[in-house]
């Protein structure tokens, strides 16, 4: 087959969820009103100056708003990647996805392509909310508005990986709100996107525990290094090799004859 038919297949996926976007005007909204909603109300409330000397794009101090802005750049990704996995399972069931599932392309592909329409939707997301929250006090590097770019693309296709795992899990549209409130909140709050890690070590070592196997903490470090221009090698290995496992048992979840979706006669 021509790489022609590849890229017509991948053209027309991210259209249609570009198109299924902009129809979703709620959907926008809300995705930026959650994070601005912690930048503005809650970070008001811990409005001081943090020790970080862990962070060396920060020196000694860093002003929360400041330090939880890559946290909440992660929350865009990690309710897209949840919300894209919630999109599959209704694809899935209205029919839709069961039709491009059985197209001459590889089964593989078309999941990657998903993920990836699913991701680029959320980076421009991810870029309107680093303009506003340029408005309160958030001054990251020219670069690192730059640099950031591979991060985000790479941590939104690690989580979007997951959600599409999970997708395959889900037999029903009705258990999935359920199981994202299980897997969103705990992955969040227990990561660094609020907290440095030796702040949260310093109150609870099993926590602490949690937080570092944790790889959406990964996720939010490299988003965070990468946005004032710095290289955290291990949080990029980390995400890479998450993504790549979460890829490819979501690959075999979709698979027909094998998978996570054999439906039991």
């Amino acid at each position: 087959m021509s790489a022609a038919r590849y890229i017509h297949c991948l053209k027309g996926i991210i259209v249609r969820e570009a198109q299924k976007f902009l129809q979703q005007k709620a959907r926008f909204f809300a995705s930026l009103v959650r994070p601005l909603v912690w930048l503005f109300i809650f970070a008001a409330g811990f409005r001081s100056v943090l020790g970080v000397s862990i962070i060396p794009p920060y020196q000694t101090y860093v002003l929360y708003e400041e330090y939880i802005t890559p946290g909440l750049l992660g929350m865009i990704l990690l309710f897209s990647g949840m919300q894209n996995s919630l999109s599959m399972v209704y694809d899935r069931e209205m029919g839709s996805m069961r039709m491009l599932l059985v197209s001459p392309l590889p089964r593989w592909y078309l999941l990657a392509s998903k993920m990836f329409a699913g991701v680029c939707i959320a980076v421009i997301q991810v870029y309107i909310f680093l303009a506003i929250a340029y408005f309160w006090e958030v001054y990251p590097p020219i670069s690192g508005y730059i640099n950031v770019l591979p991060a985000v693309l790479l941590s939104g296709l690690m989580l979007a990986a997951l959600g599409l795992l999970l997708s395959s899990l889900i037999k029903q549209l009705e258990n999935f709100a359920g199981v994202m409130n299980f897997v969103i909140f705990p992955m969040f709050f227990a990561s660094s996107a609020l907290y440095p890690l030796w702040r949260i070590r310093d109150s609870s070592e099993l926590l602490y525990l949690i937080c570092k196997y944790n790889p959406f903490t990964y996720a939010v470090e490299l988003i965070r290094f990468s946005l004032y221009s710095e290289f955290n090698l291990q949080s990029l290995a980390v995400v890479i090799v998450m993504l790549v496992l979460f890829f490819l048992v979501a690959i075999y979840g979709y698979n027909p004859s094998r998978g996570f979706m054999i439906r039991k006669q």
